[in-house]
């Protein structure tokens, strides 16, 4: 791209954004499971959208300039905190900046005589891995149980060194919608003297409206003796526009070891309470007027419809030959795989041929022992679809079998696991991935099988050096 010589009218403009977003996933309806959350309630998005445009231009970055900024984030945290156990809060761009503000104000919470460690449950978010790579916090790995996938408060212990500064916890985790023992972990780590984090970037905002709807949900937040502090994203089940997460600290010295501040040269003073320094209000003003549009009883209804769905999809996918639901989720989760006898399917398969059929399910790959899966957001629209849902899932299993497993040309994974990545420019790395049926520089919605069965057959750390290739190719 170059920029035009004179200026572009905003028809223009729309025009080529609605160009430009021709082969995108459709981020209303449901048929989109995940990255996307739908209340199927127009006007609340138009609300949300107004009030962000509204506040597109106001700069957080100094709060005294914008005493607007102030009153909203003091009501969206204030509302947060009220329905997850109280404490004082941050409102940031998402769940992975929460995190690493409550990881950074543990470091700096406590001297450790070697590098400050945190025991991380394989199912917690990378996002943990990437603030400990950001802020030199070393992840110690604790394994799940293989059959539930929560955490064991054993392990955990176990896993607690003389430098940990923080255990973490999910409520629930990612992968398979299931809440760790909370009361257990955060019990142990306050015996040991160790701050505790429960990461509800999905659940925050959701699990007080399932048990409220009639969900058996266990104590998860604040209220639980020795959890000192919490993620919980908006821009997931509060339904706000991206960019709008908060999190609690239980106690206002410790969230003040997740700010920065600079008076080290001859410039405007620099106090930030998140990890970027200027940035736009929209976000802030999106989750304002979306708690506002909704209000207790909108979001207790969509707890109510979030619950039904999710039951009808647990209930629905069990019954379909060659399925299986991992685990008992108690969110609006749920990750389905293959069963283990010959009835079984390719799960990569299906979510393609899913995708043929105009749906996006998530495949998620194997690991620590959990088999490769398809993973399912339920939200408030689902309900609506799930019986058309259920139809695609059978019908892409049914295709699935008749195709088969994807199929590898043969040496194919020895070859990528054996490469020299740092040999291979992006354009060389582009045309290896060609000669192999992969597009990386294509359009439309392309199938994924091929390239989920290689990276599933390698290790992890293999898996993340050639995703990190892949994503420079598609950029360049």
């Amino acid at each position: 791209m170059s920029l035009p010589d004179k200026g572009r009218s905003t028809d223009e403009l729309l025009a080529e954004i609605a160009r430009l977003k021709q082969d995108d996933l459709p981020v209303r309806g449901g048929k989109v499971t995940a990255y996307v959350y739908d209340t199927g309630r127009p006007e609340v998005h138009e609300a949300a959208a107004r009030a962000y445009f509204e506040m597109l231009e106001v700069n957080t970055l100094d709060p005294t300039a914008f005493p607007s900024v102030v009153e909203m984030e003091k009501q969206v945290v204030g509302a947060v905190a009220e329905q997850l156990g109280g404490g004082s809060g941050i409102f940031t761009s998402g769940g992975t900046e929460s995190i690493m503000l409550a990881v950074k104000a543990a470091r700096d919470s406590r001297e450790t005589a070697g590098r400050p460690r945190m025991a991380v449950p394989v199912t917690a978010h990378p996002a943990f891995h990437k603030a400990g790579h950001y802020l030199g916090v070393v992840v110690d790995a604790v394994p799940v149980d293989p059959v539930t996938f929560r955490a064991s408060p054993a392990d955990v212990e176990a896993a607690i060194t003389e430098d940990t500064v923080l255990v973490v916890a999910s409520a629930p985790s990612y992968p398979q919608g299931v809440i760790d023992p909370i009361a257990e972990i955060a019990g142990i780590a306050a015996a040991r003297g160790v701050l505790c984090h429960v990461d509800a970037c999905v659940g925050g905002w959701l699990l007080p409206w399932l048990r409220e709807a009639g969900a058996e949900v266990p104590p998860f937040d604040l209220s639980v003796p020795g959890v000192t502090s919490l993620s919980c994203d908006l821009h997931k089940f509060g339904y706000a526009p991206k960019g709008a997460s908060v999190v609690l600290f239980a106690d206002p010295a410790l969230r003040r070891r997740a700010y920065f501040a600079s008076a080290s040269w001859p410039g405007y003073t620099v106090i930030n309470a998140t990890v970027q320094s200027s940035k736009s209000a929209g976000p802030l003003g999106g989750a304002w007027a979306t708690f506002q549009a909704l209000g207790r009883e909108g979001y207790l209804e969509l707890g109510r419809t979030t619950l039904a769905a999710a039951r009808e999809l647990r209930e629905g996918i069990a019954k379909i030959p060659g399925l299986r639901v991992l685990g008992d989720p108690e969110s609006a989760l749920i990750a389905f795989g293959s069963t283990e006898d010959a009835d079984g399917v390719d799960v990569f398969v299906l979510s393609d041929e899913a995708r043929k059929r105009g749906w996006f399910l998530q495949p998620q790959l194997s690991y620590a022992g959990i088999p490769a899966n398809i993973h399912i957001t339920v939200t408030g629209v689902t309900l609506r679809g799930v019986e058309a849902m259920l139809e695609v899932i059978a019908e892409a299993t049914e295709a699935a079998r008749e195709r088969g497993p994807a199929e590898l040309p043969e040496g194919l994974v020895e070859l990528v696991a054996g490469l020299d990545l740092d040999a291979l420019d992006d354009a060389a790395f582009g045309e290896l991935a060609a000669a192999v049926g992969v597009d990386l520089g294509g359009s439309g919605q392309p199938e994924m099988a091929v390239v989920n069965a290689v990276l599933d057959a390698l290790p992890a750390d293999r898996r993340e050096a050639i995703l990190i290739r892949f994503l420079s190719v598609i950029y360049a």
